[in-house]
């Protein structure tokens, strides 16, 4: 060994370490931490479902360069050969974790704890692990969630995370396009591959999200979206106070921000006409009341309240209104979003940047997830923020749903 390279530590690996690029991205972070590594032993797996095994010594300069690579590599995928007991240490406070907490991944993890793997429950990126030990469970929680106390993971010592890998079986889109993100604009068998995907889902019970912004209606695509919801492919909507409002303005007035939709041009006085939606939903109490009344009666919100399909609209600094079903505590807004999260196997993010982080940061990675934006940076920010499995589609949102809807009505009739 180098004198460079005074302390080592042997590591394992196992899983489809080629073909989902495991162990390349395990040997780049090495080389980018400026540590070196030595293959002890690297067997591949013979048939298609086989796991690939490697073991490797993963060197530093000292201690602490060496404690850094490892914590680094633990997150990829690699665990110690010899399996520690995970650190647990008591919150000293309500919404306080204590010094050296482990921040979570998006992946599936495991604790080592009172000899056995447990499975945390409830993953999601940038969070806290709680660890009851009556129950033997351990729980994926925000810092804010934290009870004086709670028994909380510190360190890196007794972690297993498994990445997502490759998909061993045809997953349609997200076999051939995962983590990429589409510069054109929606070919037909792009589209059908989503629409299958998701008619599978809902065949097998599966439940699907769909997560838009205002554009949905700017674009003209709000009837698309209506009949998707309509056709029974989606469990719960999430959004903001801008995509009802302009939903609403549509459904009332036929127009966007003031242009009329279907014509493209400005109505007289159209620029007060989203605040005359707000106020209409105002004269009657509730979105639900004005759809009981029959004051509104077609777009996305009204198929939402007449197929029972739950919505969340979260409120921000810059709304309108806002409208009275908002949840203007963001706080509350967010526990709401996790809430409805929960089993959900796909989920479809529409021309909304801020939303649609927000909940690519709640997602476990082993959920679908396909995000439709004409900007690809909106896509670009979603991938770097953590939402590395996200299939992305450059495209006019507006087109994309009425070509979805389109296929998901042929197979709704097959």
């Amino acid at each position: 060994m180098s004198n460079q390279y005074e302390h080592a530590e042997e590591v394992l690996v196992e899983g489809h370490l080629i073909d989902s690029m495991i162990l390349t991205r395990i040997l780049d972070r090495i080389m980018e931490l400026e540590g070196d590594f030595e293959i002890i032993e690297f067997k591949v797996g013979k048939r298609k479902h086989d796991y690939s095994r490697a073991r490797l010594i993963v060197k530093g300069r000292s201690k602490e360069h060496l404690d850094e690579i490892l914590k680094e590599l633990y997150r990829l995928g690699a665990v110690p050969v010899e399996y520690k007991e995970v650190e647990l240490k008591p919150a000293p406070k309500d919404g306080v974790a204590p010094d050296g907490f482990y921040s979570t991944s998006n992946y599936p993890t495991e604790i080592f704890y009172q000899g056995s793997w447990i499975p945390v429950e409830d993953v999601m990126m940038d969070k806290v692990i709680v660890v009851d030990p009556q129950s033997k469970r351990a729980t994926c929680i925000p810092l804010r969630e934290i009870k004086k106390g709670d028994l909380v993971v510190v360190g890196e010592r007794g972690i297993r995370v498994r990445p997502p890998e490759r998909p061993r079986e045809s997953l349609k889109i997200f076999e051939f396009m995962s983590s990429k993100v589409s510069p054109e604009k929606p070919s037909t068998s792009i589209v059908k591959h989503i629409a299958r995907d998701m008619h599978s889902i809902k065949r097998r019970g599966g439940k699907i999200a769909v997560v838009a912004g205002p554009a949905v209606v700017h674009t003209g695509g709000a009837p698309a979206l209506a009949k998707i919801i309509r056709l029974g492919y989606v469990d719960v909507l999430l959004a903001g106070n801008a995509l009802a409002v302009h939903d609403v303005e549509y459904a009332l007035f036929g127009t966007s921000l003031g242009i009329k939709v279907d014509e493209g041009v400005a109505a007289p006085k159209g620029h007060r006409n989203h605040l005359a939606a707000i106020n209409e939903i105002m004269k009657v109490g509730s979105l639900r009341d004005a759809v009981e009344k029959c004051i509104l009666n077609r777009g996305i919100i009204y198929e939402c309240i007449v197929k029972g399909v739950p919505y969340v609209l979260a409120g921000s600094i810059r709304d309108d209104g806002p409208l009275p079903d908002v949840i203007t505590d963001v706080v509350e807004a967010q526990k709401a979003y996790r809430k409805h999260l929960k089993g959900i196997e796909m989920v479809l993010m529409l021309a909304s940047t801020l939303h649609s982080i927000a909940v690519g940061n709640m997602l476990p990675a082993t959920v679908k997830v396909v995000c439709v934006d004409i900007n690809p940076a909106t896509i670009i920010k979603l991938l770097d923020r953590g939402t590395a499995h996200a299939v992305g589609v450059v495209s006019d949102v507006g087109v994309f749903l009425k070509m979805l809807a389109d296929e998901l009505w042929s197979l709704s009739a097959t």
